[in-house]
């Protein structure tokens, strides 16, 4: 495991640039435009899993970019998380005015409570391994940049694993879904801290979508399950989950969810229908049910298929 003092060293004394090896240097001038010189843009892996929010993407997942994640990832080099967090807080804002058409200033003021940043979480082992939880280290480099440009932002690591998975790599985007189907959960109470401003999930990359489309569902787990409490307790439907459009309060989706995650476990009822929905929810896993995400970078022909 890393030491502070590798750490420290790692802030004061850059060895060389996280994407092309220039000496002396955190990230150069030209690595630094890739990845975040580009207007973010939406993606869409192919196949799209059911239940995947609308994705915003700071960069294409290639050569200075692949290599300053990795860098920063598996090579614990800590400094690349200021730069890469001023890349996902472009790819944040930009899901925040796809979704509700807000200027930032507008978004974190008007009513709907602070941008919510809501990391990917890594395994356990995984960050034993790598001495740092990589997105969730980018996410708080985010929320500082969102602040300092007047967003109002915090970070909610709320997501836990609560069984393992098997090791992603190798496997398809049907079999990486059915890996995860589950495999996250919202920590107890998390569902009304996220009824507290606009939600947005987040991580580094983005690939098939899967964990996406996991985060995504155990958020709406939670958020389901606090304002069903709420309801049972006495309240509104108006005091339900916060969604990422801002100003307006948009409760989330029960149907969607429980379906997919049925065919997912590959439950016996699968092919049954069997839905609970909520009075007043909307459905899950669509472009307005009050979701959406950002990711640093995505693979380049999910940035393809968005433009066709």
């Amino acid at each position: 495991m890393r030491g502070w003092w590798q750490d420290l060293t790692d802030l004061v004394l850059p060895a060389e640039c996280g994407g092309c090896g220039m000496p002396r240097t955190v990230l150069c001038e030209e690595c630094r435009a890739a990845l975040s010189g580009a207007v973010p843009s939406r993606v869409r892996p192919a196949p799209e899993p059911p239940g995947l929010p609308v994705v915003h993407a700071a960069a294409r997942y290639a050569d200075e970019v692949r290599a300053v994640l990795l860098a920063h990832k598996e090579r614990g080099a800590l400094a690349l998380a200021a730069p890469l967090g001023t890349a996902l807080a472009g790819a944040v804002l930009a899901g925040l005015r796809a979704t509700s058409g807000a200027t930032p200033g507008v978004t974190a003021a008007g009513g709907g409570g602070p941008v919510l940043l809501v990391p990917v979480p890594s395994s356990r082992a995984a960050v034993r391994a790598r001495g740092h939880d990589p997105a969730r280290r980018i996410a708080l480099a985010a929320a500082a940049e969102l602040r300092r440009t007047g967003t109002a932002a915090r970070v909610l690591a709320v997501l836990r694993q609560r069984r393992a998975v098997a090791d992603q790599s190798g496997l398809n985007s049907r079999q990486r879904l059915e890996n995860l189907a589950g495999a996250l959960a919202v920590a107890p109470g998390g569902g009304r801290l996220l009824r507290g401003g606009s939600v947005v999930l987040v991580d580094d990359l983005m690939t098939t979508g899967a964990s996406l489309t996991e985060a995504a569902r155990a958020v709406r787990a939670a958020t389901a399950h606090a304002w069903a409490r709420t309801r049972r307790e006495g309240g509104t439907a108006e005091e339900g989950p916060i969604s990422c459009r801002g100003t307006t309060p948009v409760v989330y989706g029960a149907t969607a969810w429980e379906v997919m995650g049925e065919r997912m476990n590959g439950s016996r009822h699968e092919g049954t229908g069997r839905r609970h929905a909520v009075p007043g929810f909307a459905g899950a896993g669509r472009a307005d049910d009050g979701i959406c995400a950002a990711v640093v970078a995505a693979m380049p022909d999910s940035f393809e298929i968005n433009r066709n």
